[in-house]
């Protein structure tokens, strides 16, 4: 997945940090992801979301508030206020580059800033928060027993997340104040709630508030015993799914013409985990599925095998033909299901040379009234299915390289 990291200035003119996750393909879309309280645009679900929707075609920028990560400033003399002016300010640096967003992505505080920003930004057709809280307020529960020391002082330190952080009492005070319902009551955007009911941070009873206070088209979606920041992968990558099937609905994501001599356009399969064998696989803007391999095999079993999605091709293509037969001659054909297996077997057992053989064995189940003639001709049918012969007659793989790119600092 290509990435392309620059600096832009944020509501006071520091520059901020930004990293522009982009699609390997043709570009269909742009999402900006606000990150949750004192985290960074670097954190796993954060990483994980952007990944998939590269994959789909939607490039993401996320970015680092004003005085976290690697953007320039001071956190403790920022606001909920500043942060909702970083989120337009990044979507400005998008716009500049002929690159405006359409969907916000806001994590925790990160939600409410987006939701926050949202009316404003009349470009945003779509918006998905995670674990985010209806009252910005709420945050300051996480450092109680600071709060009489930050309003004598002016600011103190907090250990958030195990990090130690510096907060000032503008930041208590903005966010206190701040409220969004009236925000989401001018939103026109659709809107996805994504929230775990055992989240600890912040209860799920902030997600039914944001859901009740918001106009359709809403969606709720529970993210189950995921933790606040979703570090477990699965709850990542589950959060990553929704959203990226969800936004589809409502993005404009048409893509270019497929290249010639390609009829069916390309299938791209991007690594998602270099630490395992999980690839994300797409096939044009709406279609993805992942393919893995199993645990005793050093996978994580989160997808289909590539064998098994090559028999599921020629199972998928075995019934499809055997459809459009039944349907063109008027035959009682009322369900058709094709199970495939997929084995090595030694070539004399085939009759055939040394080499050991692929073998792929199909049952086909037809229901109906067919007489045996018509189940008889369904089945020499199904041996003409396109793909049974690309399998049977071998093809040929051309494979080439792509250029080298720049190798890209952390």
């Amino acid at each position: 997945m290509p990435t392309d990291r620059f600096t832009f200035p944020g509501h006071d003119g520091h520059r901020l940090a930004a990293r522009l996750d982009r699609p390997e393909g043709p570009q269909l879309a742009t999402a900006l992801f606000a990150h949750c309280f004192t985290c960074g645009k670097d954190i796993a679900a954060a990483r994980r979301i952007s990944a998939r929707l590269a994959a789909m075609g939607i490039a993401v920028l996320r970015f680092d508030f004003t005085g976290l990560g690697h953007s320039e400033g001071e956190f403790a003399n920022t606001s909920f206020t500043s942060n909702v002016a970083d989120l337009k300010a990044a979507a400005a640096a998008l716009a500049e580059r002929g690159m405006a967003p359409t969907l916000l992505i806001g994590h925790s505080l990160g939600g409410a800033a987006a939701l926050r920003a949202a009316p404003d930004m009349p470009g945003i057709k779509a918006v998905a928060t995670i674990g985010a809280p209806f009252d910005p307020g709420h945050v300051t529960r996480n450092f109680d027993d600071a709060l009489e020391r930050i309003a004598a002082e002016g600011s103190g330190e907090v250990s958030l997340g195990g990090r130690r952080v510096r907060i000032g009492q503008g930041f208590v005070a903005d966010v206190r104040a701040e409220k969004i319902a009236p925000a989401l009551a001018r939103m026109t955007a659709a809107l996805l709630v994504l929230h775990a009911p055992r989240d600890a941070v912040v209860g799920i009873d902030n997600a039914t508030r944001i859901f009740t206070a918001a106009r359709h088209p809403r969606s709720f979606v529970t993210l189950d015993d995921a933790d606040h920041l979703l570090s477990r992968p699965a709850d990542a990558d589950y959060a990553a799914e929704v959203i990226a099937a969800w936004a589809g609905r409502y993005l404009d994501l048409r893509p270019p013409a497929p290249p010639p001599g390609a009829p069916e356009g390309v299938i791209r399969v991007s690594e998602a985990d270099a630490r395992g064998f999980l690839q994300d696989v797409q096939a044009g803007p709406r279609h993805h599925l992942a393919a893995d391999e199993p645990e005793s095999y050093g996978g994580t079993d989160r997808g289909p095998s590539p064998y098994q999605l090559v028999a599921a091709g020629l199972g998928a293509c075995t019934a499809m033909t055997i459809r459009m037969y039944a349907r063109r001659k008027g035959l009682p054909l009322t369900h058709v299901s094709v199970d495939v297996t997929h084995d090595r077997v030694h070539a004399q057992d085939a009759g055939a040379p040394s080499e050991p053989l692929d073998r792929f064995t199909r049952l086909i189940r037809l229901t109906g009234a067919l007489d045996a003639d018509a189940r008889a001709r369904l089945l020499e049918i199904a041996n003409r299915c396109p793909v049974h012969r690309t399998l049977e007659a071998g093809a040929t793989i051309r494979t080439e390289l792509a250029p080298a790119e720049a190798a890209s600092s952390p």
